[in-house]
């Protein structure tokens, strides 16, 4: 059974999908925020930045699975294949939304 996400949460998986860093950037506010791997990206300019060192150091797929609310955060667990360490394995995102764009995502396992 498919999950139905918020609309800027699918923008975000469409672009990561279809290796679009730009258009992951512009599902998010100009102040976004991304954190992961220990690492925070700030800015539109910064994780079009992240994504985009992503693509080019593996190769994977993303499906989410489950939506729920943790802490006022929209919960996206989605399970991730590819070329990367640890693969396979479920990830939890973590979205902050402000009106229609991601303000703050958290990757987690």
């Amino acid at each position: 059974m498919a999950i139905i996400l918020p609309n800027s949460i699918k923008a975000y998986f469409d672009a990561d999908r279809d290796r679009s860093p730009e258009a992951v950037a512009s599902a998010f506010t100009a102040g976004g925020i991304v954190k992961d791997k220990g690492k925070t990206h700030r800015g539109r300019d910064a994780i079009r930045d992240w994504m985009a060192a992503e693509e080019q150091q593996y190769d994977y797929t993303v499906t989410p699975f489950f939506i729920g609310t943790e802490n006022g955060r929209t919960q996206v667990t989605a399970h991730a294949v590819g070329n990367f360490p640890g693969s396979p394995i479920d990830l939890r995102f973590f979205f902050v939304l402000e009106q229609d764009k991601i303000a703050e995502l958290e990757i987690t396992v």
